[in-house]
Formats: structure tokens, sequence, C-alpha cells
């Protein structure tokens, strides 16, 4: 029988054949079951028969984990990656709803000698974290210096169990694990964030060495923890080994593969990662009830035509009324937008494995607790209520990534940053239950804008490539898909309406007029102008103006199991980043409406004696909030920190926003590059080519934006074709490929992307304008004056190792006659109303032609065998020749579909998966048309020779680029 939960804890160790995972607690429903993950690079995973009592297997040299985040399959190897420390936040109403934070991460190598080091390395690891080091400086799974820190709360969990490795942490080791930021932590100019900037230049300096102690995997070849003991640690961080040259391929594929290793798990563990095995986190309180009574409904529907099955699992604890009903394990009960490890996952949710997957969700989840008095008019009446003041942040997965990297909306109308805030709480009064739920949304402003983060304050511009209305399509798509599932929207714009964000703001404010739905109400609200001279109680008068909208919206409100109001609208906050002045009002928000639903049950938040418990709470508990979700987009704690957690602002709090503005510039112009591609690969979106683009650029590019190239380049190809061929004219194929501006060259400083048609008649090499959508030049080649394709390497950069690679940087070159102007060349009109009509060659001229080709074919055929192995290029007076280089092959993932760059008019180019492949291809096509014009049925007419040599290239790039990429890469990878 199914089972509708994960696994809390789960049995891990070493066979022959696999890495073997079962249960660790006895399964309720029948006998544990034993699943194996095979040693490979792309690994089966299979449910053993009998619980795997057949295999040889020593358990009791097995270690207990937490869960399954997923299986990450990189270039060498592919790595399971699981928790081994978790963090219990609370209880979500419900004693068994307990939320966990994700505390710490391994990755196990699907290979058999390094899977079971790292078993033994995460005991060990677990067992050196016991003793803290001298300095109190650890080093977290994922790599980094961190300075001593509090943790959430007063317990962590890491495994333990019956013959296991593994042991629960002590109050030390609950420190020195503890999570970047504490309720009642104040920052100040002195803490772990003001030291941020030095850390982080720290861990890439060490990881321009190859031999750094924090390497995922050491020189054998096994899995190397990345804290075995302080001494080690410090040795890390004081040492720079020297870089070591890498040889082969495999040595340049591992140390990419550490890093991305690296990157993962610190983005699995940065403190904004949570997860739960009883409940799902994904929905809020009213969806989940709106969800249950529907649920109840269909189950009653059912009933009644005795077609309820009797025997089937059912999960009756999602709600306090009209439980759920539904017998779906709990990864299919989730909202996916906010599940993180969906993709990783994949190899246990296609084979069935439900209680192996556990969804797991990026934001913010905070449980507190207070009393308040029942009458505090009566000094005499000691009777109070407890309130649970539970926080629940929600970051979608799509557009998902970094500040400065993701901004505005995408092709399928997806928002950066978006995210939803629910508070809930739940009061006690009277002998009644009475749970209260606010939702707010905050999301990047919907329109195609960038920002460039080479400053402390760069302008956001809109994208000039957009037209006004993509634009418009993209907002209107974005609210229709959030109106859906949120109701009505109140914007909320924050940022200044003047200055450098006026601009974006004129243009979101004349859009939402634009489109003039009676669901959309738009507010402006100047927070830097509002509030200027730290006078932030004027932020009450912001709630003055929205009362109407407060008294519309309403919240939603279950008293012991019955409904007594919904929610009927959303407060959509937005200013550039949606962090900090997002943050700051959202909390104003959520504090009026508080008091609003204690005034629902007669109870009033005492004022006397200046700061309330209340107060201390609320503020600390937005803090925190306001704090992860700024983590995770920009990579420090938010600004306005100070205010939201005390109420007031002042000089120190001024200062440490100054700190994290450094770190956060440090961050958007140097690591956050790298971050991005691993976060696109982790999500599914990118394949590792994002890695080999990374490499070569030294940043990637959005899978958005690769889809909507794609169209693009489609476009491009049916525009060539209706202004160039003539009537009647027979298109074989049309592609898309990198070339030097000019004809004749291989090399040049200036290569761009050119459509390439192949007709019946000729070949036609297009110079497109992709900006303005027009042809500008173009040279047509008839088939009969095709002399010689050379097809082979074509390597343009020497400096990254993927751009070396023969196999993904090929090329050919097309050689023709030009002379007599066989071929032309004409610039072309955008507005012609008619195909062009280009020169075509009399059947006597096409014989002299052929004649020509032949002559010149045996004229400069090789002589001896050594010249077969580099046959030289035709000589013939007046050859010209074009290069084409192909461009990268790079499958785009979108919601689990995969996209190929090459668009969809080119079928002919599919199932290739190498840029050699491509040109094979090509080539092949242009070889069979020139032959059914007699011109391609030479034995020598398609030769193997690089178009541009390893060598050659190396010659071409001058010392000062080789210095230059050198010192980039230091920066932006750390070696």
């Amino acid at each position: 029988m199914s089972h509708l939960h994960p696994y809390e804890r789960i049995t891990v160790t070493i066979s022959d054949d696999g890495l073997l995972v079962r249960p660790h607690d006895p399964d309720p429903h029948g006998s544990p079951s034993c699943t194996r993950v095979s040693w490979n690079k792309t690994p089966k995973v299979e449910q053993l028969p009998n619980g795997g009592e057949n295999l040889a297997a020593d358990w009791s040299a097995s270690v207990v984990i937490y869960g399954i985040i997923g299986i990450l399959d990189l270039f060498n190897a592919s790595y399971l990656l699981v928790i081994t420390a978790r963090r219990p936040v609370g209880s979500l109403l419900e004693e068994t709803h307990i939320i966990y934070g994700v505390k710490d991460v391994s990755a196990i190598p699907l290979v058999k000698g390094r899977a079971q080091q790292a078993l033994t390395n995460i005991a060990a690891r677990t067992t050196s974290l016991r003793e803290p080091s001298r300095d109190g400086i650890y080093l977290s799974s994922a790599g980094e210096c961190a300075h001593e820190r509090r943790s959430y709360s007063s317990q962590s969990d890491l495994v333990e169990g019956e013959g296991t490795r593994v042991v629960v942490p002590t109050s030390d080791l609950e420190q020195a694990q503890a999570t970047p930021f504490s309720p009642s932590r104040t920052l100040t100019p002195t803490s772990s964030e003001s030291v941020a900037v030095l850390n982080r230049m720290v861990l890439w300096t060490r990881l321009a060495g190859r031999d750094s102690a924090t390497s995922v995997e050491g020189p054998s070849g096994t899995c190397n923890p990345t804290a075995v003991n302080a001494e080690k640690n410090d040795k890390a961080v004081c040492t720079v080994p020297r870089a070591k040259p890498l040889e082969s391929k495999e040595e340049q594929h591992t140390e990419l593969e550490d890093r991305v290793v690296r990157e993962c798990i610190r983005e699995y563990t940065k403190g904004c990662m949570f997860f739960s095995y009883r409940c799902d986190l994904t929905r809020s309180l009213q969806r989940k009830h709106e969800q249950s009574l529907k649920c109840a409904t269909q189950d009653k529907l059912l009933a009644k035509l005795n077609a309820l099955p009797q025997d089937r699992p059912v999960d009756r604890s999602e709600c306090s009324t009209n439980p759920l009903t539904s017998a779906l394990p709990l990864w299919r009960r989730v909202d996916r937008q906010f599940w993180w490890n969906e993709y990783l996952s994949k190899p246990f949710t296609d084979t069935g494995l439900h209680s192996y997957v556990l969804p797991i969700i990026q934001g913010y989840f905070q449980v507190a607790n207070f009393h308040l008095p029942v009458n505090p008019q009566d000094p005499n009446d000691y009777s109070i209520s407890p309130v649970d003041y539970i926080i629940a942040s929600r970051r979608s997965r799509r557009r998902a990534g970094l500040r400065y990297q993701r901004r505005g909306v995408d092709d399928e109308a997806f928002v950066a940053n978006f995210v939803e805030t629910e508070a809930i709480v739940k009061v006690q009064r009277d002998g009644s239950s009475n749970v209260f739920s606010f939702v707010q949304i905050r999301g990047s402003i919907p329109l195609f804008w960038k920002q460039f983060g080479y400053g402390l304050k760069p302008p956001p511009v809109l994208a000039p490539e957009r037209t006004s209305e993509q634009n418009m399509d993209a907002m209107k798509r974005h609210f229709q898909s959030t109106i859906s599932v949120y109701g009505p929207h109140m914007i909320v714009n924050l940022a200044e309406q003047n200055g450098k964000e006026g601009t974006l703001c004129g243009a979101y404010k004349a859009y939402v007029n634009q489109l003039n739905r009676n669901s959309v109400s738009y507010c402006e609200f100047d927070f830097h102008h509002e509030t200027r001279g730290m006078k932030y109680e004027r932020l009450s008068t912001l709630v003055d103006r929205l009362e109407r909208t407060f008294e519309s919206q309403g919240y939603f409100w279950l008293s012991d199991d019955m409904l007594l109001s919904e929610q009927k609208g959303v407060f959509r906050v937005n200013c550039i980043d949606c962090l900090d002045r997002t943050n700051v009002v959202q909390s104003t928000f959520a504090r009026h409406v508080l008091e609003m639903q204690l005034g629902a049950v007669g109870l009033i938040i005492p004022t006397q004696g200046g700061k309330s418990e209340v107060d201390v709470i609320f503020n600390n508990v937005w803090a925190n909030n306001g704090d992860a979700i700024s983590r995770a987009y920009s990579g420090t704690s938010a600004l306005k920190g100070d205010f939201t957690r005390t109420g007031k602002r002042d000089i120190g709090g001024l200062l440490n926003d100054g700190v994290n503005s450094l770190t956060r510039l440090y961050s958007s112009t140097f690591s956050d590059w790298f971050c991005q591609a691993v976060i696109d690969f982790m999500l599914g979106h990118r394949t590792l080519s994002v890695f080999t683009e990374f490499l070569l650029k030294l940043q990637s590019t959005d899978p958005g934006e690769l889809m909507r190239l794609s169209r693009i380049r489609a476009d491009a190809i049916a525009t060539s074709v209706s202004l160039l061929l003539e009537e009647g004219e027979t298109l074989f194929s049309g592609w898309t490929v990198f070339s030097p501006g000019a004809l004749s060259v291989k090399l040049s400083n200036r290569f761009e992307e050119k459509v390439l048609l192949l007709s019946a008649r000729a070949l036609y090499i297009v110079s497109y304008d992709y900006a303005l959508d027009k042809v500008k030049l173009h040279t047509r080649v008839p088939l009969e004056m095709i002399v010689r394709v050379a097809k082979g390497a074509y390597i343009i950069s020497s400096l990254e190792e993927g751009s070396r690679d023969p196999i993904q940087n090929a090329g050919f070159m097309v050689s023709w006659l030009s002379a007599d102007q066989c071929s032309s060349q004409k610039m072309t009109s955008p507005y012609m109303l008619s195909p062009t009509q280009l020169p075509s060659l009399e059947s006597s001229q096409r014989t002299s032609v052929i004649r020509r080709v032949c002559s010149a074919l045996k004229n400069n055929a090789p002589k001896s065998n050594a010249a077969l192995t580099n046959p030289p290029r035709s000589r013939v007076v007046g050859d010209v020749f074009a290069a084409f280089k192909v461009l990268p092959i790079d499958p785009t993932r979108i919601e689990g579909e995969s996209t190929m760059t090459y668009g969809e008019l080119t079928d002919d180019l599919a199932g290739a998966t190498t840029c050699k492949e491509v040109v094979d291809l090509m080539v092949d096509a242009i070889r069979r048309a020139c032959c059914k014009v007699g011109a391609g049925s030479h034995e020598d007419f398609v030769i193997e020779e690089d178009v541009v040599s390893l060598e050659d290239a190396k010659r071409a790039t001058s010392m000062y680029s080789k210095m230059e990429y050198g010192m980039k890469r230091l920066l932006w990878l750390g070696g």
C-alpha cells in the first residue's frame, strides 16, 4: 500500500550494485521497502523485492539521513544529495505538522569507492563539529567561512540511530552549526555581515588552489568533507596552495564538478530551505480549505454512486476543518511553483517511490507565541489568551535567481523574486479556537527591464529590444495568472517616482492604466521621499490611504472549524529589488491586519510602558523574514532591518546598511554569475552546457531568453525565405550560424549570427538585423558554383576548456567561384512587396561553370598519401569562401519539456547531440543539393579540414586577452 508521507529517517548503506536506502523507522503500512540507486553516470532507481533481504549489505555500517533532496547529474558522476541535519522550526497549527529547516546537506557520489568514503566522511564531519574551533570560525557545508552564530531554536537534529555512525549534537555543536540569523539578533557593523566581503574574497582565493581542503573530491577521487576538524579548516582558510595546471579533460571537469556540488550545497544550507513530512507547505490555509471542500464534495458524490474505494489511504490532517481526503502522496499535492527540488527528485517520482520524495521550498518559516490579557482594563483580572503567530514565506522557483541576474518579467509571464507571504494567527478565546490568515505577495515589476550591477545604485532601464505590445502582453498574462489565485490586486509601488527609478515607475503606471482592469488597482508611494530624514512613522499615512482596501479584502478566519470570512484580494507590494522597502511596508500592513484580527475576538495589544511583548516578537519575526528573502536574492541581510526589528532607525543601522550594500556590490559583480548558472542547472532549466558557456563568457544566458532567441531565429529564417527565394524555388533547409562579418575571413573581431538558406538552386548567406527584424545584406551562391566544402574544428577562443573541444566547436567552410559575377551580393530592403529577382545562370553558362569546377578539382587533387591527411584549399583564381561555426546545442527545459536551440524550422537537425554532428548533417545536405545540379558528385567535394585549429586560435590570442581572461576568471570563479 502506498505511503502518503515521506520517510522521516532513511538508512543508507553500500552494496556491490549500488547505494541502498530504506526507512529507518518501521513502516506501519507494511514490510520495509528497500530501494537501490545503481552505480552509474545515469543511475537507475528501483525498489527491490523482499526488502532487499537477499543482498549482501552491511547495514551495521550504515548512516541515517533526514531526507533525500535528489540526484545531481554532472560531468563525471552523479551525486545523491541528502539532508544530514535538520532544524525544527515549530508546528503549523497541529502538533504533528512540524516544520524543519535544512541545516546540513551532503553529496554522495554514485561511485562505489567514493560513496563508501562519503558515508564515512558524513559521520566524521558530524563528530568533528562537536568541537568548536579555537577562533570561533567555521566552514559551512558549502565551504564558506562563517563566524560563530546563534541558532534559530534551542533544538537541532543530527542523525542518530542504532548501528549508525552519526550522533546527536551537543549544545556546542548547535552553536557551531547555527543559521546565519536568529530571532533576537540585532545586526551591527561588527556582526558577521560586516566581514562578508572579506570572507568571500578569502573563499575565491582559496578556491584558486586545486588541493584546497574544501574540495568536494580529494586527489584520490574520494569525497572530501568540507569540515573534518577545526585544524584543517583553519589551514584551509590561512593557506593558499599554488594552482596546478589541469591536464586532461576529465581533470578539468572534476574541478568544475567540485565547485558545482559546493554551490548546490550552499544554496540548500543558506538558512532559507524548509520542508515538512506531514503537511503541504506550498499552499496557504485558504487555498487548502478551498481544496478540501472540493475534495469533500467529490467524495460525497462518489459515495452516492458507491464508487468510493474503501481501502485507499487517506490523509485527513491537512486542514482542521473539512479534512483533505486526497489519496495522493504529498508531492502530488504541492504547488509546483514553490517546489524547489522537483527536478532533482525526478528519478524517484518517475519510478513511483513516493515516500522518498521530500518537497523542499525556499522562503522563510517561523513560529512564535505570546499572551494577551483578556481584560486589560481590569488590573485585577489576570486571565490571558495564548496567541501563536506564524509567518510563512514561499519563494517561487519560476524566473528564479539572484539580484541583477533576474529582473522583471519573462516571456512566460513569470516575474523575478516572486514571494507569497502568509501571516497566520491562532488565538484561544473563551474556549474556542480561532485561526486567521492574511496573504501578501511581492514580485518584480512585470515589464521587460534590466539593471547592470556594476555600481551601488545602477539605474533600471526598460529592455530596448522589447516593444510596448510585448510589455503589455506579458503584464496582462502575469496578472491573469495571479488574479486567478489571489483575487483582485492592489499594487503598491514603493520605488522612486523621480530620479533613476522614475522612468521604470512611470512606464509601470502607464501600462497599468492602459490595462484598465477593475481587478487591478495602482497606488504609488515613494518610500525614500516620504520617509526622508528617517521619518518612518509616515508609513501610517499609507495605511490610512488604503483603509478601504483593507476592509474590502478582509482576511481568512476559521472559528472552531467554522468558516467566518475569506480574503478577497491581495496587496502586491514592490520596490526595485522587492526586498528592503517591500519588507518594511509588508510588515506594516501585517501589523495593521493583526490588530484587526485580534479586535475581531475582543483582544487588543497593550500600549502602556513602551514596547510590549507583542511588539518585540512581531518585529523580530518580520525582520528575520526580510533577512531570509534578502539572503536568497541578494546574498546579504535586508537593509532597513533595524527599523523592522526595533521600530526605529538609527546610525548603527545606517552603517550596517552601508556594509551590506558593499557586500551586495561585490556579489553582483563577481560571485553571482556562477551562482546563477548553478541555480538554473539545479532547477533543470539548463543542461551542463551552461557551465561551458559560463567559462567562456563568465556569465550565462537566461533560459527564458534562450527560448525567445530560438523563436526569433525561426522568424528570421521565415522572413529571409519570404524575401529572398524566387517563386517556385524549393527550400531544402534553413539554419542560423555564427560567421565573420566579411567573406573570405576565418577569424575576425566581429562575428555575427547569420541566416543560411539552402534551396534547390542556391545557397543564401544572409546578414540579418535581429533588432529591426530585417535582412541587411545577402549573398546568393548558385549551387553549381560551389567548389568545395571543408568541415572540422572551428576554434575561435583558446582561453577556456570547453571552447577548445573540437566536438562542440565545429564548423564548415564553403568555397565557390566568383568569376564573371556568378555569385551576387545585394543590399535588401525589408519593405519589398515581392521577392527579390536574383540572377540565374543560363544552361550554357552552367555547363561552362561545371567544367571549370571539375578542372579546378582535378588540378588541386592531392598527389600523395601524405597530402591526403591535410588537403589544400582550392587555388582557383577568384575563389571566395565563407566560414560558418554552428551554434551550441543547448536543450532548455521549461516545466519538464525540452526545446533545442536550433529552432522549429530545422527538423533536419533533429537528433544531433554535438556540434560536430550538426556540421555533418548540414554539410551532407549541401552536398546532396549540389549533386542534384551536377556539382557535388566529386570524391573530394567534401573534405575533413579544420576551419580554425586550436594552434591557429592560440596564435591569434594576444597575451593581453589571456591576462584579462585569467584575471576575470580568478575573480568570477576563483581559479
